[in-house]
């Protein structure tokens, strides 16, 4: 009898182990980052106004992150730490443009509850190495401990490290004719996650004034791409036009700047504007000072 109750005691603790294995969520993974292993394309949606709305907006419109534009516009840590909380509920991943590639700005990024950190002018893999570094805890890295604010934002159980060291991903950009020259030795940096081409930049690093159809802007593109895939590194650039993503993928390219807020509210007030006889604002003559 005792035996008997011993075995129904067993089998039941062996049930609600089995029951709570079963329900006990996998193990979370930055969409983004899943998406790219997978070999599907990402897009952001690139926001430079201090708005929480529009980062509302774009995470409710089904953008897989927001580029929150921190270099060029005048958003301040304040409001980028509001626009982060304006993707709770929603699958896009707020990721920000540092002004530089320097370890207290990431820091400071991924405090508030960036998963994601985009380092401008990454020329060398020195430079590479310290934007890995900042977004990683030691041994790995040298992100300093202090993830108060991004807890709130990622309430993970167990500890906030190790999921951030699983999910924050490094995006560097080559936009210099130097990087395009180091670019074997970058993309042998361990730790990146994407490497972007800043496209414009890159042009006039090369002489060309904003010119990318010239053949030194497409070999230098092209070389760029061509290291990433030697490393397995996803590549990305800016969208451009919706008609050009086809292409793009068929180059190498997944991982996608869209335009910013700007571009879009004035793409779709154009065709109104003009439907009313009315001359969109960028096409009128007006004074140079």
């Amino acid at each position: 009898m005792l035996r008997q109750k011993r075995w129904i005691v067993v089998s039941i603790s062996l049930a609600l182990a089995a029951r709570a294995i079963a329900q006990a969520p996998a193990q979370w993974e930055n969409p983004v980052r899943k998406q790219l292993a997978a070999g599907k394309p990402v897009l952001g949606l690139t926001i430079t106004t201090p708005s929480p709305d529009v980062a509302a907006q774009a995470a409710n419109l089904g953008f897989d992150f927001i580029w929150i534009e921190m270099e060029h516009s005048a958003i301040t840590l304040e409001t980028a730490r509001a626009m982060i909380l304006a993707t709770r509920g929603t699958p896009t991943i707020p990721f920000i443009r540092v002004p530089v590639n320097e370890l207290w700005t990431a820091k400071r990024a991924l405090d508030i509850g960036a998963l994601g950190v985009i380092f401008p002018f990454t020329s060398t893999p020195e430079l590479a190495r310290r934007a890995v570094e900042a977004c990683k805890y030691p041994p790995s890295g040298r992100r300093g401990f202090g993830p108060g604010l991004a807890g709130l934002r990622w309430p993970v159980p167990g500890a906030y490290q190790d999921f951030a060291d699983r999910n924050v991903m490094v995006v560097i950009i080559i936009e210099q004719k130097e990087a395009v020259d180091r670019i074997e030795e970058i993309a042998a940096v361990p730790g990146i996650d994407v490497i972007f081409i800043g496209t414009s930049d890159l042009s006039f690093s090369l002489g060309l004034r904003g010119k990318q159809d010239d053949p030194a802007h497409r070999e230098a593109v092209a070389r760029v791409v061509r290291a990433a895939q030697n490393h397995k590194i996803p590549v990305g650039r800016p969208a451009g036009s919706a008609a050009q993503i086809p292409e793009l993928v068929r180059q190498g390219f997944l991982f996608f700047q869209a335009p910013s807020e700007l571009s879009f509210m004035a793409a779709g007030a154009r065709p109104l504007l003009e439907a009313l006889g009315k001359t969109p604002a960028a096409q009128r003559e007006r004074p140079l000072y």
